[in-house]
């Protein structure tokens, strides 16, 4: 008979949040906590999907609106919204979800690969899927995508601005 600590190795725990109406999940590894939702300030002049800050107990957090990051429609804030406060290599931030569904725990043997199709089309916001009996597949999403994501929206903000002609205070005339 396995041990306790091999059953428990073989298993993973899944933090499943709803976006839209499909349902995500993210390693709880990578989940420090889930609050409820609060105001966001906005940061200006910001990368496009970094919605803003919250102040978490004292730590200001940047917050990412998950629903944007993957092509859908924001997050709306609701009695059911939260942020799920997330971490990766030491960077801290919040995720906005629509609600937090569940911690699930599956066998490790159960995340099957995304779609080879998808992949080879360069999809990566998903490390793998898992197949629910009588319900829709859930995404383990890649948080390093979701970075990655907020990444090259802080690029290409920085190379609108560059091509943007000055502002209408700006009154410089060439000396022709």
């Amino acid at each position: 008979m396995p041990s306790t600590d091999a059953r428990a190795e073989s298993r993973i725990k899944l933090a499943v949040f709803r976006v839209g109406s499909a349902v995500y999940a993210l390693d709880v590894a990578n989940v420090r906590e889930v609050v409820r939702w609060q105001t966001v300030t906005p940061l200006p002049v910001a990368p496009r999907l970094i919605e803003g800050v919250i102040d978490l107990r004292g730590a200001v957090v940047p917050v990412v609106d998950l629903g944007r990051v993957l092509g859908m429609a924001a997050v709306v804030s609701s009695g059911s919204a939260r942020i799920a406060i997330v971490e990766s290599d030491g960077l801290v931030m919040g995720l906005a979800v629509d609600a937090a569904v569940e911690v699930m725990s599956v066998e490790v043997s159960a995340l099957e690969d995304p779609p080879a199709l998808a992949t080879q089309a360069g999809y990566d916001a998903a490390r793998a899927v898992v197949r629910r009996s009588g319900g829709a597949p859930v995404l383990v999403l890649s948080l390093e995508h979701i970075l990655e994501s907020v990444y090259r929206s802080a690029l290409g903000r920085q190379q609108v601005s560059r091509s943007e002609p000055p502002a209408s205070g700006d009154h410089r005339e060439d000396a022709a």
